[in-house]
């Protein structure tokens, strides 16, 4: 063994082996023999070393770290983790949506913004974005919606033409189409960006008392993004920028911190309210309901094995602790199922045995068997039973809401509301939000995005998609696209170098 290393190489079971660079043969030059079982262990382990990545949000890193709470909720929520000075370990998840895993870091797209908070009342998860709206309000178009924003059948390429015949076929998306297309759209590092919940959730007091509230985490770095064409050149040369980015700051100990705010609605004002503020594409403004400190997280500590603690990090925001709860947002109720049944196909029906997932506090659990159960069971194994098994305890939580709805039953996503409508609040942001260079930006980058690809119908649908949010911006993005139309990409013109000289394509 060499001297510099004490540890030796060993199987999978732990047995030392005889070398890490030679297989077992006949002789020097004669045949491989069957029984190198450590041959035949790497080879399997490596053909089976890859699990099927996310469907959306698949490129993504992140770290460890703790949620500390400063201010004082406790006439809100009776959960522990939102309780005066109580500290809670935390891990967090940032990604692309659409992007593969080894696509670019700086491609223009939302950003996910995952938490995990292992409290000792068990885990509490919060999924969400760098922004605070979604494109769509209801769950039965989120399939397609990912769909739309990946490769084609045909070609197995990505394609704006189909992003934005959906997009112009869903008007409710422009609210966070706008936000994609400006400047918060490719955020300069994990560390520049805002995290939000962005659906409504719920929160309870000791007193049983019943809130909506909204999450915002807020940078304490400061908003930094990158223009366009840094993007473009970042992803030439680190396509993993924001995860070395975030690596790196931690391992210097620069640590990043967010500090979370929330928008608390009282129960009885969401059955009034101008917006229906279930809907996942508006915003409540603030001046209808400020902003309240809550805490602050840090991340502290990075990912040691990166597939163990990252690529197996299963988040679901039905993981809730007594105090918090989920709302009638039909989309947080459908992700409610479909983030753990995703988990469940992808890691398996025990993936909250993976150690990362694991949560910190004792399980008694009725779940039995299935693939890679590696906690032992013991009887009984069903209930109600006779010998002593847990039984269900309604006062350590506040499972099911305690919102009332009758009715019936229909397929439609919400009842119009006095202020309802799709183009509003993207108007009101595009106007009142931005400043004339931040909308000439969206503007350029909105062209640039047509510009690629974009059939002649669809482009149309554009246009006057982008005049609905704001009259002057879709004549603006409209006389940009008309410009531009005929000319060809000097980027790719130059690169493609097609005036060689005959010599040089004789040589």
């Amino acid at each position: 063994m060499n001297a510099e290393n004490s540890h030796p190489t060993t199987t999978d079971a732990g047995v030392p082996v005889a070398s890490d660079e030679h297989s077992l043969s006949v002789g020097p030059d004669g045949p491989l023999l069957l029984q190198d079982h450590y041959l035949i262990e790497q080879m399997a382990q490596f053909n089976r070393e890859r699990i099927p990545e996310r469907q959306p949000h698949a490129k993504g890193g992140g770290a460890f770290g703790e949620f500390e709470v400063t201010q004082d909720v406790s006439q809100w929520t009776r959960a522990g983790l939102f309780q005066p000075g109580r500290k809670t370990e935390v891990l967090a998840r940032f990604s692309t949506v659409a992007g593969e895993r080894g696509s670019p870091d700086t491609w223009r797209d939302p950003r996910g913004f995952a938490l995990k908070f292992y409290t000792d009342e068990g885990n509490f998860d919060l999924v969400g974005n760098n922004t605070p709206v979604f494109f769509i309000r209801d769950p039965m178009k989120f399939q397609h919606f990912i769909r739309s924003q990946k490769r084609r059948a045909a070609n197995n390429l990505r394609d704006h033409d189909m992003q934005w015949d959906f997009w112009t076929l869903s008007p409710e998306s422009a609210h966070q189409v706008t936000w994609l297309m400006g400047d918060r759209g490719i955020p300069r590092t994990w560390r520049h960006m805002n995290g939000y919940s962005s659906h409504t959730y719920s929160w309870i007091n000791a007193d049983g008392e019943m809130f909506w509230v909204k999450y915002h985490f807020k940078t304490d770095q400061g908003i930094e993004c990158f223009t366009q064409d840094e993007a473009d050149q970042m992803a030439s040369i680190d396509t993993d920028y924001h995860q070395r980015d975030l690596f790196e700051h931690i391992e210097a100990e620069e640590f990043p911190s967010w500090t979370l705010q929330v928008q608390v609605m009282p129960f009885e004002d969401a059955k009034t309210y101008r917006y229906n503020p279930f809907d996942l594409t508006k915003v409540w403004p603030h001046s209808d309901y400020p902003l309240h400190e809550v805490g602050r997280l840090t991340l502290n500590r990075n990912v040691t094995d990166y597939h163990a603690q990252m690529e197996q990090a299963a988040f679901q925001p039905n993981n809730l602790v007594a105090g918090t709860g989920l709302s009638p947002d039909k989309m947080l109720l459908a992700r409610g199922f479909s983030y753990a049944d995703a988990h469940r196909a992808r890691l398996g029906v025990n993936y909250q045995q993976i150690p990362v997932n694991e949560p910190k506090c004792p399980v008694f659990s009725y779940s039995k068997d299935g693939a890679m159960r590696v906690k032992p069971v013991s009887d009984p194994v069903y209930a109600p039973n006779s010998y002593g098994g847990p039984v269900a305890d309604p006062e350590r939580t506040d499972d099911g809401g305690r919102w009332y709805a009758d009715g019936q039953m229909v397929r439609t996503a919400y009842t119009l509301r006095e202020d309802d409508d799709d183009w509003s609040q993207a108007g009101t942001l595009v106007r009142e939000v931005l400043d004339d260079d931040a909308r000439g930006r969206l503007v350029d980058n909105i062209v640039g995005h047509l510009l690629n690809g974009v059939s002649e119908p669809i482009l149309a649908r554009a246009f006057d998609y982008w005049r609905n949010v704001d009259k002057d911006l879709g004549d603006r993005i409209e006389s940009g696209v008309r410009a531009k139309q005929d000319e060809t990409d000097p980027k790719a013109a130059d690169q493609g170098n097609p005036a060689r000289s005959s010599a040089q394509q004789k040589a």
